[in-house]
């Protein structure tokens, strides 16, 4: 049986997807970018200041899911300059602690407006 889950809640994303599904134990959530999810206005800035907010995104999906940055199993990461990946990484550390989760991480050069993308998958507690 799946769960489709919008954050804020019962306001559906802008594209046709869903925030995150929970099937099961499991829950997925879909590409975050460096967006509001309450205004839906992108955040400009550098990829520390995206990459706060796209990890921002994900930990409010996750708490509003039943879930939290802990439970996160997986990650991938698309970057549309593999140059931001030092200053990308400074930040991811201070959202995921060891023993961190698994990730890959892709450059994307054709992103939408922003330069950093990020989907996980987590367990429900």
């Amino acid at each position: 049986m799946k769960e489709f889950i919008n954050v804020p809640a019962g306001k559906k994303a802008g594209p046709p997807l869903t925030s995150a599904i929970k099937c099961g134990d499991t829950l997925y959530v879909s590409g975050q970018t460096p967006m509001d999810l309450d205004t839906g206005k992108f955040i400009e800035g550098d990829i520390a200041t995206q990459t706060r907010q796209v990890l921002d995104n994900i930990k409010r999906v996750l708490e509003e899911s039943g879930s939290k940055m802990e439970d996160v199993v997986k990650v991938v990461v698309y970057l549309t300059d593999l140059n931001h990946f030092a200053a990308f990484n400074e930040v991811y550390k201070q959202y995921f602690k060891e023993p961190y989760p698994v990730r890959t991480l892709v450059g994307a050069k054709l992103l939408f407006t922003f330069d950093v993308e990020i989907d996980v998958t987590a367990r429900i507690g």
